[in-house]
């Protein structure tokens, strides 16, 4: 990377009295879930436990008062997101990229260096 040019990153999350409920980390879980159809395979390709998986969506689901997954065929891992957990995903990945989008354009107005997203 060229010494004028720089990399914006942004790190959203929403958190409550009880931690974290949502975040970048539970989002990429989830989308991940989404395509696996499998906690412990999302869990192992995000190189985390299935352990510290499984209880990342437990807190945010007491945190929320919904669930996100629900099981899906005769597989004991077989996960598929929830219509809410859906809807969580969605919103969550529309949120951030509007705020990437609207925090780039400020930063190139602001700053007198060739500014990129974050890939």
């Amino acid at each position: 990377m060229g010494k004028d040019r720089f990399t914006m990153r942004l790190h959203l999350w929403l958190e409550g009295d009880g931690g974290v409920v949502f975040g970048p980390g539970r989002a990429q879980l989830l989308a991940k879930v989404q395509e696996c159809g499998s906690l412990r395979k999302a869990a192992e390709e995000l190189g985390m436990s299935y352990r510290a998986a499984w209880g990342k969506i437990k807190k945010t689901e007491e945190l929320i008062g919904k669930p996100l997954l629900e099981q899906s065929g005769t597989r004991k891992d077989g996960y598929s997101l929830t219509a809410f957990g859906r809807r969580l995903l969605e919103s969550y990945t529309e949120w951030f990229r509007y705020v990437e989008k609207v925090s780039l354009e400020k930063a190139r107005e602001l700053f007198p260096w060739d500014i990129k997203p974050f890939e």
